[in-house]
């Protein structure tokens, strides 16, 4: 063994590379089979246990318990005719579900399903139990889950509706707003592992997981992936209610297919970022691993790992069969003046207490500095916000006219405004009574015309005939 070869070994990535050909492309196709068939997996369990949250039946037609209904929805969508728009630009209008689709395989290709080194053998050849590794595999993840926005972007562009652009656009603010607080929470966890690299992610969560070490983080991510995958209660580019179907309302047959199956792709690769960053990545939950020896061991991590995937997932689901879809201006408040500025002050107190645990301070200490700072600080905040309307003298403003006509078009009143009383006649029936505070200017004269719309009309006219 060279000099080279033993650095190499002795670096944490030193065991990646060096499998033949064959067992990577094999490990490629796993890849692959995999993000399909937990796809086809999540699509029944979403519409399963969305049917058992809403007390209805749910898919039970086709094959056992309606297990193979996302097998027929792919045979019926291949099936179905491929429409391309007139006005479309066709080139693009063609790529960008490609473009959505591709990368959302290759971020997975970083996911290690089991420990750096070589446990397994497949094959009579010893091997780790992921595709590659990467000294910024983080890095490659975000920088393949941007691309992947860039097609649903494109789409809507590209499909000369109105309705799709749009979404389009949703889509892009979405991005630009959720990206930089997942890109902050992220950073955290590198400051914690001193590394990049998904394995040595994982290997540096022992004994604690960076959920438990970083909460804020991980509540930070758990919030933006969902904004990312474009998933309920953020389905702002696809809203049914006011955009049709969004950026692919123009899209049929495989088309469409591909742009769902690159949506539940997104859900399971951001699922498993989650579990490799914050939840332990293979490793066993605590009970199993004190009381078993060699639950992270052979091919027992990758049971671990997917079966945080499908926790992640759940949630998923959990979250669209639970709370409605915000408003887009509540959205972006959320991202940029809750996201942003929590995650920035987090990433400042993980990185101060780093500093001071790296200069040899005891936690005592650390807690002192840097909690007595931000404990005062609140209570400036909240001193500061109980006191700064109490020298200010009330100012009474007469009660706004609204207009419920305003440029001839019916408007709905703002916050604060009411509208005028609905101006109503005296009932002309016998021996009924109107209102006590009818106005007396709008009770009919004789042989005037009946008023459009107000009390109770006369069908026969003004002259009672």
């Amino acid at each position: 063994m060279t000099t080279t070869t033993l650095a190499a070994a002795g670096d944490g990535l030193g065991l990646f590379g060096t499998d033949p050909w064959w067992l990577v492309l094999l490990k490629a196709v796993f890849t692959f089979a995999f993000l399909v068939v937990t796809v086809l997996i999540a699509i029944v369990w979403e519409r399963k246990v969305v049917a058992w949250m809403q007390l209805r039946i749910g898919p039970n037609r086709h094959g056992p318990w309606g297990m193979l209904q996302s097998l027929a929805d792919g045979v019926k969508l291949a099936l179905k005719e491929d429409l391309v728009v007139t006005g479309a630009d066709k080139v693009v209008y063609i790529l960008a579900p490609i473009v959505c689709v591709i990368p959302a395989f290759m971020a997975f290709a970083v996911i290690p399903f089991g420990p750096a080194d070589h446990q397994i053998s497949i094959f009579g050849t010893r091997t780790t139990m992921q595709l590659t590794d990467l000294p910024i595999g983080m890095l490659y993840i975000l920088a393949t889950a941007s691309v992947g926005i860039y097609g649903i972007v494109l789409a809507g562009w590209s499909s000369g509706s109105t309705y799709p652009l749009l979404g389009g656009l949703r889509s892009a603010a979405q991005m630009i707003s959720y990206e930089i607080a997942m890109g902050l929470s992220f950073a955290a966890v590198f400051i914690y592992s001193k590394s990049m690299s998904t394995s040595e992610i994982v290997s540096a969560q022992q004994p604690h997981w960076f959920a438990v070490l970083l909460p804020v983080s991980f509540l930070v991510y758990i919030i933006a992936m969902v904004g990312e995958t474009n998933r309920a209660p953020f389905d702002l580019p696809e809203a049914e209610g006011e955009l049709v179907g969004g950026f692919n309302t123009e899209y049929s047959s495989l088309k469409f297919a591909m742009f769902m199956l690159a949506e539940y792709i997104n859900m399971v690769t951001v699922s498993a970022v989650a579990s490799t960053l914050f939840l332990g990545g293979w490793r066993a939950p605590w009970p199993i691993s004190t009381v078993w020896e060699g639950a992270n061991h052979g091919w027992w991590p990758m049971l671990w790992i997917v079966i945080k995937i499908q926790l992640l997932l759940f949630f998923f689901i959990w979250l669209r069969g639970t709370l409605p879809r915000l408003r887009y201006d509540q959205f972006m408040k959320l991202g940029w003046k809750v996201l942003i500025p929590v995650s920035l002050v987090w990433l400042v107190m993980v990185a101060t207490v780093r500093a001071l645990r790296n200069e040899g301070y005891d936690f005592g200490r650390v807690v002192l500095y840097i909690g007595a700072p931000l404990i005062a600080i609140l209570l400036l905040s909240l001193v500061w916000d109980v006191f700064r309307h109490r020298d200010r003298p009330e100012q009474h403003r007469p009660p706004e006219v609204f207009d419920p006509m305003a440029g001839g078009f019916p408007v709905p009143p703002l916050p604060g405004q009411q509208l005028p009383p609905v101006p109503r006649r005296r009932s002309r029936v016998a021996g009924g009574s109107g209102p006590v505070d009818a106005p007396p200017a709008q009770v009919e004269e004789p042989g005037e015309p009946a008023a459009v719309g107000g009390g109770t009309s006369n069908p026969k006219g003004a002259d009672g005939a």
